[in-house]
């Protein structure tokens, strides 16, 4: 069995109240089975499109804030758990989960969870960004897909077009950014 540093899981969503979207709960599910020791890195701050609900007390509800508090009352223990609320998208996902935990850390290997949907541009977003010259050793990331369960079959079919027309852009940065200076 491999072990894994981390386990980083993309947000999708968060709710009034920090309620988690149903297609994101099997992803939150299936990092607290394969974490053994790792840790558990929530990943996004939300999305740029929409404003972030609020907490009682006017605090926004990151999607990372929203994934911790999900593992945390599933089982995981706070101490392992990384969160990753500077990004509002993939590609901030895996920037800023190398550089803020998976550099200064020393991480030498990684597990990405997420959505069958979400999946061929996560793969490439993050092999893209954590192969990337710069500080810190290489770290190897792993992928695992979750089924996409609890989201409507009209709105899967529309989020597997968008997710292939952004693969098609991250392609084009990718030819762009081969560094993570530049990245910068």
């Amino acid at each position: 069995m491999i072990q894994y540093d981390a386990i980083v899981i993309p947000g999708g969503g968060v709710r009034a109240d920090g309620a988690l979207p149903l297609w994101v709960t099997p992803r939150l599910d299936r990092a607290l089975a394969a974490a053994g020791t790792a840790f558990l890195m929530p990943l996004s701050a939300g999305t740029p499109h929409l404003a972030p609900p609020l907490d009682k007390h006017g605090f926004p509800w990151t999607e990372a804030r929203a994934g911790a508090r999900y593992l945390v009352e599933h089982g995981a223990d706070p101490a392992r758990i990384l969160m990753e609320e500077a990004s509002y998208d993939t590609i901030g996902n895996a920037y800023f989960s190398r550089t803020i935990h998976v550099i200064p850390r020393g991480f030498g290997r990684v597990l990405a969870i997420t959505s069958a949907f979400h999946m061929p541009r996560t793969e490439a977003i993050f092999r893209w960004v954590y192969g990337l010259d710069g500080p810190g050793a290489a770290c190897a990331v792993d992928f695992e897909a979750v089924p996409d369960k609890g989201i409507d079959p009209w709105v899967l079919e529309a989020r597997v077009a968008k997710e292939r027309a952004g693969l098609k852009s991250v392609e084009a940065l990718r030819s762009e950014i081969r560094t993570l200076a530049q990245m910068h």
